[in-house]
């Protein structure tokens, strides 16, 4: 398998004098303020609403959390990612004096293609894995989702399933990274430090210690691979597309927490739940690891048909 780098230099070299360590932290408060602007916007409104239209969902007197976990609030949770866009937005016009686009790749575009490749790849990657997840526990169970429900959800939920993913990718993959990358040539600061701050958002205080450490693995190599992608193509497309799959699946298909039970077909045994072991937090890591050697295998190998960073169709 053979990587190449001149992508990566182009988008590296992209930013001007402007994109500086100072203007780099104030740009991710920006950033961060507006997300958590946007998800409180979204709570309490939400929840407002929950409330006195009495939509469907649980009804346990904590009305945020039942709020949460109704599908009404699943869906708000997710449109609340729409605060990284436009924080991104913002710091790129005002701080750095470049279009939001250029975060995209060189070309200021989106690789088609390659958003393609990754999604397809990391859609069969995924079902690999939940095969063994099932051999690992098969406790699976009908979600209460009706079918005709779902297909009617399906559109809404990968749409605002992609502005999550995307908003993660231009955030974690785009404006951390190629900044940092601008600045200092190490891959222990471009790329380390941005994936280990993304994995970080995906501790979840319910897990054991095992679990969250299998979790954390699993994600982390996850990322590494995204960055990777980026690493190859010198765009965010392919990562887009990958990341988008990763979390359809457990959306739409396979639900493996219970906050997300509510429109997957299937709900398997949550993460968060009891009974798991430090044995199965291993395997489980491994699984991950292996789930995502695989996706790097259809996305970078020569004779792959997934191959990414060989195409030219752009998205935009």
């Amino acid at each position: 398998m053979t990587i190449e780098s001149v992508a990566f230099e182009r988008y590296r070299r992209s930013p001007n004098e402007k994109t500086n360590l100072p203007r780099l932290f104030f740009g991710t408060a920006i950033v961060i303020a507006f997300w958590m602007a946007m998800t409180a916007l979204v709570l309490f409104a939400g929840t407002y609403v929950y409330i006195v239209w009495r939509l469907p969902g649980p009804s346990t007197g904590q009305y945020m959390q039942d709020f949460l976990a109704s599908p009404i609030g699943i869906l708000s949770a997710l449109s609340s990612f729409a605060g990284i866009w436009i924080g991104l937005w913002v710091a790129m016009r005002f701080l750095h004096g470049k279009p939001l686009a250029g975060l995209f790749g060189v070309s200021r575009r989106i690789a088609g293609g390659d958003f393609l490749k990754g999604l397809v790849a990391v859609l069969i990657t995924s079902l690999f894995s939940e095969v063994l997840l099932y051999w690992l526990q098969p406790e699976i169970a009908r979600g209460p989702i009706a079918l005709s429900s779902w297909l009617l959800f399906l559109v809404p939920i990968a749409l605002l399933a992609f502005l999550q993913t995307s908003s993660e990718e231009m955030l974690f993959r785009g404006y951390l990274l190629r900044a940092l990358a601008y600045r200092f040539r190490s891959p222990l600061v471009w790329a380390v430090l941005p994936g280990l701050l993304f994995t970080s958002l995906h501790w979840n205080t319910a897990s054991t210690l095992a679990i969250n450490a299998s979790v954390f693995i699993s994600i982390g190599t996850f990322a590494l691979l995204l960055t990777l992608l980026v690493y190859v193509t010198g765009n965010l497309g392919a990562g887009f597309g990958a990341h988008l799959g990763n979390n359809l699946t457990g959306f739409l298909l396979i639900s493996h927490q219970e906050a997300y039970n509510s429109f997957a077909l299937l709900n398997a045994k949550p993460l968060e739940g009891p009974g798991w072991t430090n044995w199965d937090a291993i395997l489980i890591a491994a699984i991950g690891i292996v789930s995502t050697l695989l996706t790097m295998l259809l996305l970078l190998h020569r004779r792959s048909p997934l191959r990414v960073g060989t195409s030219k169709q752009s998205l935009g």
